[in-house]
């Protein structure tokens, strides 16, 4: 398999994604996202003690007792900025803080979740379209403009039907930057310090959610 095109580098932040192999979906349950996002925080950390499919066999009170103590110790391999999945693919917006940390994370995530889902479907192979791909973000205008497409993704998409949903929507970082949830997983300071609050944030990504859905359309048109 050829190399990759870009390094990826410490400190820069890089828009990663991922898609299932010939268009097949990644997700078909509730339950099939919320393991992929429980490998995502899982692999986040370093040094860890044990694989994510022997991990979640452990006794519950074991496994909050390693979750709080990742939490604590905030050792990362990449910070997740912003992410979002939806039936066929995902996006991640990941700083990498770690030599090797977006290459180290992608392979135990992609591994992982491949081992889970060909359990399931009693099969064996590849699930994924391929290597990840990464850009870099390269300027803060950039950087928002990615996050807002990442934020809206399951609207242009058409996996929801109104931008009123996609505040509650479950795999995607956009109700934890909005506060509700109660889970904390994202770097949001790197995002937020551009917006003097919530609204405005919010503002900012619905506000464009009709044009992004368009430009989808067209982008779909053309390649047919």
């Amino acid at each position: 398999m050829p190399g990759r095109k870009i390094p990826l580098v410490n400190g820069e932040i890089y828009h990663v994604i991922n898609r299932g192999i010939a268009s097949r979906p990644l997700f078909l349950i509730k339950r099939d996202y919320r393991r992929k996002l429980s490998t995502i925080f899982y692999y986040q950390n370093v040094n860890l003690p044990f694989r994510y499919s022997f991990f979640i066999r452990l006794p519950r009170d074991r496994r909050q007792v390693i979750l709080d103590g990742f939490k604590d110790k905030r050792n990362f391999q990449v910070e997740i900025i912003a992410y979002c999945l939806i039936p066929n693919h995902i996006h991640l917006l990941l700083k990498q803080v770690r030599d090797k940390g977006i290459s180290t994370f992608m392979s135990n995530v992609t591994n992982s979740y491949t081992r889970y889902l060909n359990s399931k479907r009693h099969e064996i192979g590849p699930i994924y379209q391929g290597k990840f791909k990464a850009v870099r973000i390269e300027s803060d205008e950039q950087l928002l403009h990615v996050q807002r497409y990442i934020h809206l993704n399951p609207f242009s998409s058409y996996v929801l039907k109104s931008t009123e949903e996609l505040e509650g929507y479950p795999y995607s970082s956009l109700p934890e930057y909005l506060n509700k949830t109660v889970y904390g997983y994202c770097k949001k300071d790197i995002v937020m310090h551009f917006f003097k609050d919530k609204v405005t944030f919010r503002d900012f990504i619905l506000n464009q959610a009709d044009y992004q859905r368009n430009l989808d359309e067209i982008k779909h048109l053309t390649l047919e």
